[in-house]
């Protein structure tokens, strides 16, 4: 596996690739999670409650990473999330059906759609809102929204809401927090958390799947066996 990809779950790694690519790569990662369907294992919320802790880094102590500036960081990550939902929304529009008939691939997998479908059908546009902040539907969703012919400029507002408050509530979160030394000191299982939390909604939602079609398996007739 990659020495950056394990970069990508471990808070010093991701310090380190922040370090090395500043402001340019977590917008760059927030595009690729938000934009292109291939890159929905990306840790976007994670990734932006350490760049709001950065942030909260006083410039003067010498800090590795370096802290990284507030505003010019918060306006680069709503631009990206914006512009990543916009490509995904196209993408969504112009493949139409097809990608729906194509058989699970090694990273896109049918239920993925299926999940994210639901949701956008119970939710509408509010639904890209509420998935800024669950991993994977947030991917998908907006490829839904496309394919489901939703009018770009709703969908454009709807867009712009979901990324200021996604953005804006993780990013102050780290700020806030970032600068309490326990938080400080336990940053790595602080992340580890906020990813289990991220994550819940989904495993729950499967869970609840799973224990639904155990269910109508347990009910169907048993098959008649030949005399």
């Amino acid at each position: 596996m990659p020495e950056w990809f394990q970069q990508l779950f471990q808070a010093d790694g991701l310090s380190q690739l922040i370090a090395q690519g500043g402001v340019w790569l977590i917008a760059a990662i927030v595009f690729a999670e938000t934009g292109l369907l291939v890159g929905f294992f990306l840790p976007g919320d994670s990734l932006l409650f350490l760049a709001g802790s950065l942030c909260a880094l006083n410039p003067f102590d010498g800090t590795k990473p370096p802290p990284l500036p507030l505003w010019p960081t918060g306006i680069a990550l709503v631009v990206a999330a914006v512009l990543g939902n916009t490509v995904n929304y196209w993408l969504g529009k112009w493949s139409g059906d097809r990608i729906w008939s194509r058989p699970d691939g090694r990273l896109i997998k049918r239920r993925y759609l299926e999940e994210a479908h639901a949701f956008y059908e119970r939710w509408g546009g509010l639904s890209l809102v509420l998935t800024r902040f669950i991993p994977i539907a947030r991917t998908f969703t907006p490829f839904v929204a496309g394919a489901a012919r939703m009018s770009f400029a709703r969908y454009t507002l709807w867009n712009i809401a979901g990324a200021l408050v996604w953005v804006a509530s993780l990013l102050a979160a780290g700020y806030w927090l970032g600068r309490i030394p326990f938080v400080q000191k336990h940053i790595e299982t602080i992340i580890l958390g906020i990813v289990a939390i991220s994550v819940a909604p989904v495993a729950v939602g499967v869970a609840i799947r799973w224990w639904r079609g155990r269910g109508q398996e347990a009910g169907k007739p048993a098959p008649e066996q030949a005399s």
